[in-house]
């Protein structure tokens, strides 16, 4: 049993999604790791791109958290240690997944966490600028403030979303909400988070220190890999 990715009927015809599409699949294909959905194959027919992939039984982070709210830390660490796992698998391999959220990990029965969607994944030296005119590519609540900027993207740029995530599996809330797209992108450049501990008291400091280093604006003082983190 696999699943097989196609694009909708109104994207076949754009050019930039056709493109992430393509991207996706190089991505895939050249990525082996078990926290990762396996990609088998692509191809097309009859005009249609399409890609086999992994039949992953399991619900996304997102309805998880959806359904229960914040996790304990123990939980949280071992999904997130996971998912961390898989961007060294990605990053080594030379890709940055540039989209990192609740709604690209799926959790399986077991606990295991694969990650998922390399759409707007690029390659470390391709250019990696986010503003695509007036589109931001990526999710804006777990967007880093480089991407916000559209500035290059490199791997920190992917632990900043992870320590969003993170920072919302513990506390059940993203850092910075608005009511558009803009002020949050904003909020991502230049507003400090209220530290995760200060919302729950059952996050320890050191775990708090970790979201917080991972959200630090200046991207040369997060952590330098995703082992490191």
């Amino acid at each position: 049993t696999v699943a097989i990715k196609v694009l909708k009927d109104e994207y076949r015809n754009d050019a930039e999604f056709l493109r992430r599409f393509e991207r996706e699949a190089r991505a895939v294909l050249h990525l082996s790791h078990e926290n990762i959905v396996r990609a088998f194959d692509v191809g097309e027919t009859e005009g249609l791109p399409y890609i086999v992939l992994e039949f992953v039984d399991g619900r996304t982070l997102k309805e998880i958290l959806d359904e229960n709210g914040p996790m304990p830390s123990r939980i949280a660490v071992a999904l997130v240690v996971q998912v961390l796992d898989a961007l060294g698998a990605a990053h080594a391999a030379g890709i940055i997944h540039r989209d990192v959220k609740p709604q690209n990990v799926i959790v399986m029965q077991s606990g295991k966490v694969k990650l998922m969607d390399f759409g707007i994944a690029r390659e470390v030296d391709a250019n990696t600028v986010t503003f695509a005119g007036s589109t931001v590519l990526g999710s804006v609540h777990y967007l880093s403030p480089e991407q916000a900027k559209g500035r290059p993207v490199t791997e920190g740029s992917d632990l900043y979303s992870t320590g969003i995530m993170l920072y919302e599996m513990l506390t059940g809330q993203v850092p910075f909400d608005g009511d558009t797209s803009v002020s949050i992108a904003l909020k991502h450049i230049s507003d400090i988070p209220v530290p995760p501990i200060d919302l729950s008291n059952k996050i320890s400091p050191a775990l708090n220190d970790v979201i917080l280093r991972a959200l630090n604006k200046d991207i040369s003082r997060r952590y330098s890999s995703a082992s490191e983190m």
